[in-house]
Order: structure tokens, then sequence, then C-alpha cells
């Protein structure tokens, strides 16, 4: 600890606030021990090798585990953690690696299994184990250029890269853009709720910025800023679709969940455009501010993509901010082959990527960008300590302040896969996609209950009594009913057993009407590791899991 300095010299003091613990005494040993958690000493080297290796050991063991989960009961688990009292003294990271590697890794769900088909998330490149280890030990903080001084440029250089990506700017837009410090091209998110917070945040105040006499909301508030321009409420558009972080960006905004006007979807669960045009003019009738219209490249439910191109044109005709969230979908911009079922993100004001998702990054890796690289300026906070005005610092104009520096992840996906890599990766997981739908279509025993148009599959098991009638498309609502609690029975007994993995959902837009609520499967064929082989054990064990749930009259 440094002395107090006087006139140039430096003041002789006492050190009595800092007498040391006795060595050898149990205060000198905690002192010992939590030194020597935060020091390089050679002695220190060598259990850190050693803990790395058996965390190596144990990561690899993991992974090449065929099954998706234990079979454990989750009360086990919690019988396990259930002590919630603080140990009071230090203890050996080695003795908790095992214990977490018992209690904990052993039991985990293996998302990067090749049978584990039912959520968003997958296997990981290799390099991000290694990469994540340096950017925890470098522990960089993006918020401002005094801690992150060479990850700052590398964040707005990925930023354009994502950018030109999405919205294919001229080289001179980016040569003007990327490291302008006025300029923000985007910014990185802890995943798609965030980046989607963000889009709403920066619309909702560019929407109702202080002009003239017109109080800005970001001042005033959102009841004093309405009221000055004549409004009765503000309010966001999007389809039934949407993802719930909507519902909490509309919360955290000051809009409500009555705010977020949810439009009926059409046979292919994309957003009905007459009924949007009838839910705009309502708005206008009530005096309702929409300042935002959103669009779904990829809805977590079923995988729809909305009609961007009509969507863009509905926005520029009503003046609206224009907002995709492109979370799962994103990724498709990669691909020559299927990029056109993203046709008019290009014309989107503000779009949602996750790298967590299709990008095949770690969790906690978001991306929000925006087509004009000003509009962030409308959220700016500053601080004297930390975020100064005209600075180069991204802490400006994002909504998490300290944050690791997970752009490095996204830096070394695009150098390291490349679009080639990506493209191959898309298409992979659009050809498995195609593979499970013809499957399940001439197999007699399922039923697809939607059309892909991503790599997200709907469909259920039919008992034989039921196929013909469903083949007709007479199923009743009874029948639907035993239908659907076969499939919940269905989808928990494959979790529970742990060798292979669906997720399931409800939906209400099939064959049947809007009235019937389906209990579906749902399949997301996104894992480069999943093969042909792999996807039909899949639909084997559900069809030895059904047969003997409807011989037992379940």
């Amino acid at each position: 600890m440094s002395a107090p300095t006087f006139g140039g010299k430096l003041a002789t003091v006492g050190e009595q606030g800092m007498s040391l613990p006795a060595e050898g005494s149990p205060a000198g040993a905690v002192r010992e021990k939590l030194l020597g958690l935060f020091t390089l000493s050679e002695d220190a080297l060598a259990l850190e090798r050693q803990v790395e290796a058996r965390v190596s050991e144990l990561a690899h063991e993991f992974a090449r585990n065929p099954r998706v989960s234990t079979d454990i009961e989750v009360s086990r688990i919690v019988e396990a953690s259930a002590d919630y009292r603080i140990p009071s003294a230090p203890s050996d990271v080695r003795d908790y690696v095992e214990d977490i590697a018992s209690n904990l890794v052993a039991h985990s769900i293996n998302t990067a299994s090749p049978r584990y088909i039912g959520h968003m998330t997958s296997a990981l490149p290799y390099f991000v184990r290694p990469l994540g280890k340096l950017m925890t030990a470098i522990n960089q903080n993006p918020v401002k250029m005094e801690t992150a001084k060479s990850f700052s440029p590398y964040e707005r250089q990925v930023m354009a890269m994502m950018h030109r990506l999405v919205f294919r700017m001229k080289d001179r837009f980016y040569d003007e853009h990327a490291h302008s410090r006025e300029s923000t091209l985007g910014m990185m998110t802890t995943g798609g709720t965030e980046a989607n917070l963000c889009a709403l945040w920066c619309a909702r105040n560019q929407s109702l910025r202080g002009e003239g006499n017109l109080p800005a909301v970001s001042k005033s508030g959102l009841i004093a800023a309405l009221k000055a321009r004549g409004y009765e409420g503000a309010a966001i558009v999007g389809s039934n679709s949407t993802h719930y972080s909507f519902q909490k960006a509309t919360d955290v905004l000051g809009v409500g969940d009555d705010g977020l006007i949810r439009v009926a979807v059409d046979r292919d669960n994309r957003i009905d455009l007459r009924e949007l045009r009838r839910a705009l003019q309502r708005c206008r009738e009530e005096r309702l501010l929409v300042f935002a219209l959103v669009g779904v490249a990829g809805t977590t439910d079923s995988g729809a993509v909305d009609p961007l191109n009509d969507l863009a044109d509905i926005a520029q005709e009503y003046g609206i901010h224009f907002h995709v969230d492109a979370a799962w979908g994103g990724a498709l911009l990669f691909s020559e082959r299927h990029r056109h079922i993203l046709s008019g993100i290009e014309r989107a004001d503000s779009v949602t990527i996750d790298g967590h998702k299709q990008m095949y990054l770690p969790m906690g890796v978001g991306m929000l960008l925006l087509r004009d690289p000003r509009l962030a300026r409308v959220i700016e906070k500053q601080a004297h300590y930390v975020v100064r005005s005209g600075s180069m610092d991204l802490g400006r104009r994002t909504l998490s302040g300290s944050r690791p520096a997970t752009v490095l992840f996204v830096h070394a996906a695009l150098r390291i896969i490349g679009r080639q890599g990506y493209e191959f990766l898309v298409d992979e997981g659009m050809g498995k996609a195609r593979y499970l739908a013809d499957l399940i279509r001439s197999s007699p025993q399922f039923e697809l209950l939607a059309e892909p148009q991503s790599n997200i599959l709907l469909y259920r098991y039919l008992p034989e009594p039921l196929r013909g009638r469903a083949a007709r498309g007479a199923l009743t609502e009874d029948d639907n009913r035993r239908v659907n609690r076969l499939t919940e029975q269905l989808q928990k007994v494959q979790r529970q057993r742990g060798c292979t993995f669906v997720s399931r959902t409800t939906t209400f837009n099939t064959r049947y009407g809007p009235e019937v609520g389906v209990v579906a499967l749902r399949a997301v064929t996104a894992n480069p590791l999943t093969t042909p082989t792999d996807i039909n054990a899949v639909l084997q064990e559900q069809l030895e899991i059904a047969q003997r749930l409807d011989a037992a009259g379940a």
C-alpha cells in the first residue's frame, strides 16, 4: 500500500494498520492460502497445471459420452446442493473440482451429443475452450478503452463484419464508420433477449427524441413524452410467435404487456399481413404510438420466417422502426443457397443475431446490429469516471456496463470458420431438417405438423387406431386430446432415459384449426455431429416408447 506524499516527497507512516497475522497461526494459514490463489509462484503454477489437466480430462470424457444425460432424478441433485452455509475456511481447488466432477458435471446435459436435437444448443468448435481460458485470464472489460485498449477496436471490427453480412453497404461506408467514435454499427450483448431490448430502447427513444418544445423520453419519462405529443399510449407490434423476450422489453420500457400487440399468423406460421394492417389502423384510432414493428426470422417454436420485405414496406409506409429478431435464423445469411429466405432483412433498422445459436459459440454471445450508425446516440449515457463524452468507449451506447470480452469468440469464429465454413454448417443443418421431414412423411406412425422453413420441425406420434382418421384430417378434439397426453408422456420418458432427446411445444396453427392446441415434438437439426443414423435412432426410440405407452393405455 503506498503512503501519502507531501511536498513532492514520500511521507513516512507507521504500519500498525497493516499488521500481518503470525506465521503458522490460523489467520496466517488463511492468508497464505489466499495469496496462493492469486500469485504466480512455481508452486501455484504447478497446482494450476494439475487442475487444468483434470478439468480438460473431465471435459473430454463428458463430450465423448454418447448419452444425452444420466437418468438421475432431479430430487437427488437437489439433495446434493442443500447446504446453504458458506464454508468458513478456504479449501483446496483440487478437492472442489472432484466434488463438482461427481455432483455437477456427471449429471449435466450433454448438449453436444449428436442425439440431442431438441433445443437451440449444440456442439462447440474446440478452439472456444482455450480462447475462453485466455479471455478469462486477461480479464478485459470492453466498457472502456482504459480497460480494453485492444479489444475495443476488435469489437468495432467484428460489428462491421456482421453489419456488412446483414446490410451489405459499400466499402466506403465501413471505411467511414467502422472505427469512428461517433458511429455505432452494433453492440455485443449477452444474447437475443438483451439485443431485442436494446433495439426497442433505441426505437422508443428515437420516436420520442427531444425536438423543439417536445421533451425527450430519456429525460421526461414515457408518460410525459407521449402526452406532449397527444398520444394515449405506446405499442410494439409483432406476430403472436414473437419471442417472450419482447414481453420483458415492453415491461422494462414502460409499455407493459398490453402494449405488445400480437398479430395472428397464417398457416405457415408467418405474420398475417391483413391482420397486421388492421392492428396498425386500430393503434392509430386509439392514439397509440407504435414505435417498433417486429419481424421474426426463425421463430423459436417452429423456425418460421416472417415475410420481411412486406414488413419493411409496411414499416416504411407507417414510419415505424423495423426490427428483425434473427437470433435463430440470422446465420442463414452465410449461405448463398438459403440467404433468400431472409430477403428483406437488409431493409431492417435493427437486427438481432445470437452467436450462441447457429454460429456455434458459447452461451452469452449475442449481437445487435444497427443500420444507421447514428441511431444508438439516443441511448447514450456517460459517467465522469468511466465513459466520457467524445471518447471511443463502447460502454456509452450499450445496456451492459462491465462485461466479458466475448467478442473474442466471434472474431475467432469469423476468422477460423469463415463464410464458406458457416455456409457448410447452415446447409448441413437445413439438409438434415429435410431428411427428418421426409422420414416423418414416409412413416405412417408419425405426423408432420408444419412444413419446415428452417431447421426446426414439429411432429408427433399417432396411435395406430387414429392414423386413418388423421390421414383424412378427421381427428376429433377428443382424439387430439388423447394424442396430446401421449405426446407429453413420450417426451418425458425419452428425456428421463437420457439416450436421445427432442423438446416439445404446443402449437395452435395446424390443419385442425386455431381452437385446437396440439402438443408437438420439436426437433432442432443444427448439431454438425448429428448424422442420419442419429436421427433414425431418435425416432426409433420414440416409436418404442410410444408403442409401450399406447399398449399400457396411456
